[in-house]
């Protein structure tokens, strides 16, 4: 964790205070998740990722360190907790029949329409 002035409106104090805090966290380093965890974690969050395998998430929105801190602290908490949950498989399904006949109805009404719109005779 580290803590670094904050950007924006504040006037003075905006000016003298480190009230932004950012938090790193590296999975693969981490003693807290399994191998397949990590792996996981490396994969969802690759995008987040810097170059060394970092992850790092800033607060800026208090005026409090403390609380940008606990704001950061849940922020990267919610972020692992995502990249750990496991999606379900979609089971693929067949179309209905009452489906399969619906659409085969509106091909044939579409083919009607469209000949039926060059079929009229100039006079």
């Amino acid at each position: 964790m580290r803590a670094t002035r904050s950007g924006g409106p504040g006037g003075q104090h905006v000016n003298t205070s480190s009230s932004r805090v950012e938090i790193q966290w590296n999975p693969a380093e981490s003693s807290a998740l399994t191998p397949d965890e990590k792996d996981r974690v490396t994969l969802r969050l690759a995008s987040r990722l810097d170059t060394e395998g970092w992850v790092r998430v800033a607060a800026s929105d208090t005026r409090s360190q403390r609380q940008n801190r606990l704001l950061a602290e849940q922020r990267l908490a919610g972020l692992v907790a995502r990249a750990l949950q496991v999606r379900k498989k979609r089971v693929k399904t067949a179309p209905t029949h009452a489906s399969r006949e619906e659409r085969l109805r509106l091909k044939k009404l579409r083919g009607r329409r469209k000949r039926e719109r060059g079929s009229g005779d100039i006079e």
